[in-house]
C-alpha cells in the first residue's frame, strides 16, 4: 500500500473569486478522463458546482470533491470558494488537504482574498503550486503577478515555466526543466499542442530563467547545489528533485502559467502536481492526542495497517439522509464497521462508504489511509471530529473556524412552521460550523449568524426553497461585541434557606481587560485562581469559573457576548453544609454582573480588509464614499488602468455596498471584504447603536 500512497495526491483548488479556480477544476476533470465534456461556469454546466445557487450565480459555494488518475497517479481534488462569505469550506478543505493549487488572474497577480486562502493553507502548512491563469486576458503580465506573489504573500516563488506571449498574443509556454516550448493549437473541445524547439529570439530570456530556478533549487538538494556550483549540466530530474524538495519543506513555490479556458496549461499543471506536491507519506505525521489527553500526544502515520483514525470535515444533508466527509488518517475503514467518536464520547456506524464524483457517488467496500471517503450511518457526529478505533482512541486536533460578524431577526409565517424551521436550521448548522442561530426570549425572533450579507442570503434560500420552510426575514444587523476598558473589583454572593440543607457561595473577583501586545482585545475571555489560602475550596472552582463565562455570555450594554476580560477569583468564603457547586457557579454569575458596569463596559464593532477596484477616473467620489464610511485607506495603487484600493471599513457602514459602487462607477467597480478584527466604537455611534437607531 505504501507503493500506491506515494502515487497519492491530495489536493485543494484555492483562489481569489473570479481567479478560474472552477474552470481549472473542470480542465482537470476533462484532461484526466473523469468526465467527458468541458463543464463551462459561464454557461453553468460546470460538474463541481453542482448546486442551483451555484449555477445560477456562477460562483462556488460549497467545496465539491472527486478522485481522477493522471498517468499512473491517483489524485483526490478539492475545489473550494473563493468568496470570504464561505471561508469554512476553504479553511476545512485545506485541513484534510496534502498541497494545494494557487490560481491567480495574470492580469490582477495576488489579490484580496489570494491573501486570506494563503493564510489559511499555510496555517496548516500546506505545500503550494501557483498557477498564473488567463494569460490571454487583457492585461495579462506574468512578470508582475510572480513579483506581487513575492512581494504581498513573502514567498519564494521559482517559475517553472514562462509564457510565450501575452493578452491575445498568448500561444504557449516555455518548460524551463525541459527546455522545450509547448505551442497550442484552438480547438473547439480541448487543445492539441506541439512540442519544439525553443526559437532563437527568446531562448535567452529562457537561458537565464532556467538558471534562476537552478540557484533557487539548489538550495535544497546536495546534488544539484555540487553541479550549480562546479557549473556542471543540470539534468532534467536532478532539477525536478530539488524544486520537489523545496516545495515540499514549504521553502519554494513552483510557478506555472496558462489559461484555463483555453485549455492550455493545464495538463503541464498536472504532471507538475504529481512531480512537486507532497504524498501522504511525505507530509509530517499529524499529531493526536492518546484517549484524547491533551498531556499524551501521538504521531498517526498513513499506514493502513494500523488502528483505524480519521477527520470528519464535512457534513451535507441529503434526502437519503446526512452524508459525512472523511479523510483517514490511519488504518482502514470498511463499511458495516463500529467506531468511536471520541469528541463525543459516542460510538457510531459506519453503515456505506462513497467515493464521491461532485454529488454523484460510487459505493466502496473499504477506504485505506490518505484516502478522502463519504460514509453514511453516523448520527451524532459534527464537523472536526475524531472518529477512531473503539480499542485504540486517538484524538486528532480539531478544525477552528472565524466567529460570524453579521446577524438577521428570521420567524416562520405561521405556528405549524416552527417545528420545521427549528429543524431545518439544526441541519443548517451541522452542516456549516460558521452558522449559528440563538432565540431572543424579549422579541419571540430567531436570530441567524453568519460571515456576510451573501452567506445569509444563501442560508435564507437553502432554508425556503430547499427545505420548504416559509419565513419572514429582517434586515441584516451587525454582530458586536461587549468589553471591558478598566479594573474593577466585585463580589457576589449566592444565599438561600428554604428549610433543610441551604445554599452558600460567596465570591470576590477582580476583571481587567485582556490585550494582545497591539492593544487589541483578545477574542477569548481569561479566568485564573488567584486564591492563597483555600478560602474557596478547590473543588468549587470550577464551578466559579463556569458561572463567570456564563455572566459573560450576555453583556451589560445591550446584551452582546464579552469579550476580551481577564477574571480573577480574590477570595470568598463557603460553608461547610450549605455549600455546593449550584450555589458557587451562581455566586460568580453575580459577582460577574456586578462587576461589568463598574469595568466601563464599551461596545465593539467588527471591522472589515475591504479592497475596491474602480476606474481610476472615479477614484476621487469612491475614496471620499469610503472616508465618509469610517474607512482608514491603508494603500492605493494603479493597475493597468484601474485603481486598487485597500481600506479598513466597519461593517454597519458597509451595508447595500454592492449598489453603490456599481451607481457610482457605472457599473464597472468591484470589492471583496473579509473580517479584519473588532474595534471600540466610537462614543457617538455607541448611543445611536444602544438607543436602537
Amino acid at each position: 500500500m505504501n507503493e500506491n500512497l506515494k502515487n497519492l495526491r491530495n489536493i485543494g483548488i484555492m483562489a481569489h473569486i473570479d481567479a478560474g479556480k472552477t474552470t481549472v477544476s473542470e480542465r482537470i476533470l476533462y484532461f484526466s478522463g473523469k468526465t467527458y465534456k468541458i463543464g463551462e461556469v459561464h454557461e453553468g454546466t460546470a460538474v463541481m458546482d453542482f448546486l442551483e445557487e451555484e449555477q445560477q450565480r456562477g460562483i462556488t459555494i460549497t467545496s465539491a470533491a472527486t478522485k481522477c488518475l493522471w498517468n499512473d497517479y491517483v489524485i483526490n481534488l478539492i475545489d473550494t470558494p473563493g468568496h470570504v462569505d464561505f471561508t469554512a469550506e476553504v479553511e476545512r478543505s485545506l485541513r484534510v488537504l496534502d498541497g494545494a493549487v494557487a490560481v491567480f488572474d495574470a492580469s490582477e497577480g495576488v489579490q484580496a482574498q489570494s491573501e486570506t486562502v494563503w493564510r489559511q493553507g499555510k496555517k496548516y502548512g500546506l505545500p503550494c503550486l501557483c498557477f498564473i491563469n488567463k494569460m490571454d486576458k487583457i492585461g495579462a503580465d506574468f512578470d508582475m503577478s510572480v513579483q506581487s506573489i513575492r512581494d504581498k504573500l513573502l514567498v519564494q516563488p521559482a517559475p517553472v515555466q514562462i509564457p510565450i506571449g501575452a493578452e491575445g498574443h498568448f500561444r504557449g509556454i516555455i518548460d524551463l526543466i525541459e527546455m522545450q516550448a509547448y505551442y497550442y493549437d484552438k480547438l473547439e473541445v480541448g487543445a492539441d499542442w506541439r512540442r519544439e524547439p525553443i526559437s532563437q529570439d527568446i531562448r535567452d530570456h529562457a537561458e537565464i530563467a532556467r538558471h534562476d530556478l537552478i540557484e533557487i533549487a539548489a538550495e535544497y538538494d546536495e546534488a544539484l547545489m555540487d553541479a550549480y556550483l562546479h557549473d556542471q549540466p543540470v539534468s532534467e530530474d536532478l532539477l525536478r528533485q530539488g524544486i520537489r524538495k523545496g516545495t515540499i519543506e514549504g521553502k519554494i513555490y513552483p510557478v506555472l502559467v496558462g489559461s484555463a479556458l483555453r485549455n492550455m496549461g493545464v495538463r503541464r499543471l498536472l504532471d507538475a502536481v504529481c512531480a512537486f506536491l507532497p504524498s501522504p507519506l511525505d507530509r509530517p505525521p499529524a499529531v493526536g492526542f492518546k484517549g484524547g489527553k491533551e498531556d499524551q500526544k501521538i504521531e498517526v502515520y498513513p499506514d493502513p495497517n494500523k488502528p483505524f483514525v480519521g477527520l470528519a470535515f464535512k457534513i451535507t444533508s441529503d434526502k437519503h439522509g446526512d452524508l459525512y466527509f472523511l479523510r483517514i488518517y490511519q488504518g482502514t475503514l470498511e463499511k458495516g464497521s463500529r467506531v468511536l467518536n471520541i469528541n463525543r464520547d459516542r460510538k457510531e456506524n459506519i453503515t456505506r462508504i462513497f467515493q464521491m464524483h461532485a454529488n454523484t457517488r460510487h459505493i466502496l467496500d473499504k477506504a485505506e489511509a490518505g484516502d478522502i471517503v463519504a460514509v453514511v450511518g453516523l448520527r451524532e457526529t459534527l464537523t472536526g471530529d475524531t472518529l477512531t478505533d473503539t480499542r485504540h482512541p486517538v484524538q486528532l486536533e480539531n478544525i477552528t473556524f472565524p466567529e460570524t460578524v453579521i446577524s438577521m431577526s428570521i420567524e416562520p409565517r405561521s405556528a405549524a412552521e416552527r417545528n420545521k424551521l427549528g429543524e431545518a436550521l439544526r441541519v443548517l448548522r451541522r452542516e456549516d460550523p460558521t452558522f449559528a442561530h440563538s432565540f431572543n426570549a424579549e422579541t419571540g425572533q430567531t436570530i441567524i449568524s453568519g460571515m456576510g450579507e451573501l452567506h445569509l442570503e444563501i442560508l435564507q434560500h437553502k432554508l425556503t426553497r430547499d427545505m420548504g420552510v416559509n419565513v419572514r426575514v429582517g434586515k441584516p444587523r451587525v454582530a458586536y461585541k461587549e468589553a471591558i476598558s478598566r479594573v474593577a473589583e466585585a463580589e457576589g454572593k449566592f444565599v438561600r434557606q428554604t428549610g433543610g440543607r441551604g445554599q452558600y457561595g460567596h465570591v470576590v473577583i477582580r476583571v481587567e481587560p485582556n490585550l494582545d501586545e497591539n492593544g487589541q482585545y483578545h477574542r477569548e475571555n481569561v479566568f485564573e485562581n488567584a486564591i492563597i489560602g483555600g478560602t474557596v475550596p478547590r473543588e468549587y472552582i470550577p464551578a466559579v469559573e463556569n458561572g463567570v463565562m456564563e455572566g459573560l455570555a450576555s453583556g451589560t450594554l445591550a446584551g452582546y457576548p464579552v469579550v476580551g476580560v481577564k477574571v480573577s477569583l480574590l477570595d470568598g468564603s463557603y460553608h461547610s453544609v450549605d455549600s455546593s457547586d449550584l450555589a458557587f457557579e451562581q455566586a460568580g454569575v453575580l459577582a460577574i454582573r456586578e462587576a461589568m458596569p463598574k469595568a466601563g463596559p464599551i461596545l465593539l464593532e467588527p471591522i472589515m480588509r475591504v479592497q475596491v477596484v474602480v476606474p481610476d477616473q472615479y477614484f476621487g467620489p469612491v475614496q471620499s464614499n469610503l472616508i465618509a464610511k469610517r474607512g482608514i485607506i491603508t494603500d492605493s495603487h494603479i493597475h493597468g488602468n484601474m485603481r486598487v484600493i485597500d481600506v479598513q471599513v466597519p461593517l454597519a457602514e458597509m451595508f447595500g455596498y454592492s449598489g453603490e459602487i456599481r451607481g457610482a462607477t457605472a457599473g464597472r467597480g468591484s470589492f471583496t471584504m473579509e473580517p479584519l478584527t473588532y474595534e471600540k466604537v466610537p462614543e457617538q455611534i455607541s448611543e445611536k447603536i444602544l438607543l436602537g437607531y
